[in-house]
């Protein structure tokens, strides 16, 4: 399998096999797994890999059942294990590096990350709209995550 995964990932990507599907899907019923995120922290671990590789079954036998299924990968780019591997390399925010150069070293390290788990994940041959994935540091999901938490406090759910 090892030698011959490589070609066949190429075939799929090449001859477009994920837009077929979606093609094929449209119109039909919806079905929509929601991927909740790896964070973008380090190589994939067979964690990763199990999570991925059920979700795409799933995705797939849902696909092979009439359903327009499509999968949209995310990454989580926020939070303590990315913030842990940027501190290995630069130090805490306010030594080295100020506060916003750490916060743009973590989006760098985490841009990083999701090239590389994206090409494994592809590897693995888990199908998906690999170009268009949701990453939370977005600049739209970040600001709609602010939007959602002036929600929250405007009604009165955040308290000291």
């Amino acid at each position: 399998m090892a030698r011959r995964e490589p070609a066949l990932v190429t075939a799929w990507e090449s001859n477009g096999l994920y837009a077929k599907l979606r093609e094929r899907g449209r119109g039909r019923p919806r079905f929509v797994l929601h991927d909740g995120p790896p964070y973008a922290n380090g190589a994939i671990h067979i964690g990763h890999a199990v999570n991925k590789i059920l979700k795409d079954i799933i995705v797939k036998a849902r696909t092979l059942e009439g359903f327009d299924a499509p999968y949209i990968p995310g990454w989580d780019c926020h939070g303590l294990p990315i913030e842990l591997q940027v501190e290995k390399k630069h130090g805490r925010a306010g030594g080295k590096l100020d506060a916003a150069a750490f916060r743009a070293a973590c989006r760098a390290f985490a841009a990083e990350q999701i090239d590389l788990q994206r090409r494994d994940f592809k590897r693995l041959g888990v199908l998906g709209d690999w170009d268009r994935p949701y990453l939370t540091m977005a600049p739209h999901y970040e600001a709609q995550q602010i939007r959602s938490l002036g929600r929250i406090i405007g009604n009165g759910h955040v308290y000291k």
